[in-house]
């Protein structure tokens, strides 16, 4: 696979590390009760600071959907299904859901979070139809 890597950096490199491990944290803010993804140096909700990890059960439902035709560089496969997920923990997080046809993706599907290996340091969080246990 000749996809782009996603170069880890000190605010991201704890999801990445989880992700590696098969955890899926996201940025959460003790001062407001925020979760919020992407990281940023302060909580977009009330600039605090001191935001941390924290785990995610992984599932949600997608709450907005685009099919991807046209590969947005070298690597990609086409056709693709990128979403907002909505986490049932709060938070919300852009990724591919895997549904095996991209046009099967639709708003309020429930998805879970599925990791896929990219390179030996990089796990991906892809999102999956969740049947439910």
């Amino acid at each position: 696979m000749n996809r782009p890597v996603p170069a880890p950096t000190e605010l991201s490199r704890p999801f990445w590390d989880a992700a590696r491990r098969g955890d899926l944290v996201v940025p959460h803010c003790p001062s407001c009760g925020l979760r919020f993804f992407a990281p940023e140096p302060a909580c977009p909700g009330c600039m605090a600071g001191d935001w941390r990890y924290v785990p995610s059960g992984g599932r949600g439902a997608v709450y907005s959907v685009t099919v991807v035709h046209r590969a947005p560089g070298p690597g990609f496969d086409t056709p693709f299904a990128l979403a907002v997920i909505d986490l049932d923990d709060g938070g919300t997080l852009l990724s591919h859901v895997d549904a095996g046809d991209p046009d099967e993706v639709v708003v309020g599907m429930r998805v879970r979070v599925d990791f896929r290996p990219l390179t030996d340091e990089i796990t991906l969080p892809y999102f999956v139809p969740d049947a439910g246990d």
